[in-house]
């Protein structure tokens, strides 16, 4: 059991050690710090704290630097995190609240939290799959291509072409298969839009006109694709360039950024984290080890609206980051997305 002042010797050295990255001695604490008693004393506290395997000696003679089971500890037993400034709230909210789209949130959502902690950040994208099926629109653009236009309920708007194969493209035709379409589509979910656009291929037969079943399979695969997009699992990414920056993960920095790049890991490594029950968790280190990501620090908050399941968003660096200053940060803007697309809904 680590005692009260060995704590707080713990969470000295791990501030002082973040803010300098070099090793922490007894007389910088004691100079830098209130704990009002000698080196000799914090010496000794120092001295537990390394048989505790929470702080460790990285040279002969030198100060001393936390663990992956001391940063453990410290976010731990943060007592309190401090909360953001008025003037950063206001500035998320200003840069956030000026998005066009979702797209254009989850892309300045992950600048914004690149930005402010100086770390990779991560955002999965809503799953829609609640989402209702607004519009489905089809536009003749030329003889031979069709753009698809798909409007969910949450404002998510979906553009692709359908190229046809020498086809010479109706409007009349364009709006027959447009209403056959909608039908199977608005007003359910992406989920069952999904499952009626399957239907509507694999009963083409019966009621697509002679010659043309390749024509309409074409646009209604372009249709499907549009609705699984919004069903699958999406990240947005920013700040990967911190990573090298930090000058921290020389030795493993190819491994993280394969890591990184493997967005079905992260989204694993993040779901496993928000199940704790805290609005913001942290994983550290050698935790980390199952997803090859041990050289780092994971920290991760969630964000729901209307008509959605839960995603995650959080911030991936070195094992030295400010935990503190980070936690408020992502805590801050998980709230305001929560509220920015509960007010789209």
């Amino acid at each position: 059991m680590v005692s009260e002042r060995s704590l707080a010797v713990l969470h000295a050295i791990v501030s002082d050690y973040v803010s300098s990255n070099e090793p922490v001695g007894s007389k910088a604490i004691v100079d830098r710090h209130s704990f009002g008693v000698s080196a000799a004393t914090i010496r000794n506290d120092m001295a537990l704290l390394e048989e505790d395997e929470l702080i460790a000696q990285p040279h002969t003679s030198s100060g001393r630097v936390p663990t992956d089971k001391g940063y453990r500890l410290y976010v731990d037993t943060l007592a309190k995190i401090r909360p953001l400034t008025s003037a950063q709230r206001a500035a998320i909210e200003r840069f956030l609240g000026e998005s066009a789209d979702l797209d254009d949130v989850m892309s300045r959502t992950v600048r914004l939290l690149s930005q402010l902690t100086n770390q990779v950040a991560v955002a999965q994208y809503p799953s829609l799959r609640r989402t209702m099926v607004r519009h489905i629109d089809l536009v003749a653009v030329a003889e031979d291509r069709i753009l698809c236009v798909l409007i969910l309920g949450s404002g998510v708007v979906e553009q692709q072409l359908a190229q046809l194969p020498a086809a010479r493209v109706t409007e009349a035709w364009t709006r027959g298969l447009r209403d056959r379409i909608a039908g199977a589509t608005v007003g359910h979910d992406v989920d069952t839009a999904a499952a009626g656009i399957t239907e509507l291929l694999s009963s083409i037969d019966s009621w697509a006109q002679p010659g043309e079943t390749e024509l309409v399979s074409q646009v209604l695969a372009v249709v499907s694709t549009q609705l699984q997009a919004n069903r699958s699992d999406r990240i947005a990414i920013a700040g990967a360039a911190n990573l090298s920056r930090s000058g921290e993960l020389e030795g493993s920095l190819g491994s993280v950024l394969e890591a990184i790049e493997e967005q079905v890991t992260l989204l694993r490594l993040f779901d496993e984290l928000v199940q704790d029950g805290r609005d913001v968790s942290a994983s550290i280190g050698r935790e980390n080890e199952p997803y090859g990501l041990a050289a780092t620090s994971v920290i991760a908050s969630s964000y729901e609206a209307e008509g959605t399941s839960v995603s995650r968003l959080g911030v991936l660096g070195p094992l030295r980051m400010d935990y503190a200053s980070n936690i408020a940060t992502v805590r801050a803007v998980a709230r305001y997305l929560n509220h920015l697309l509960g007010e789209d809904q």
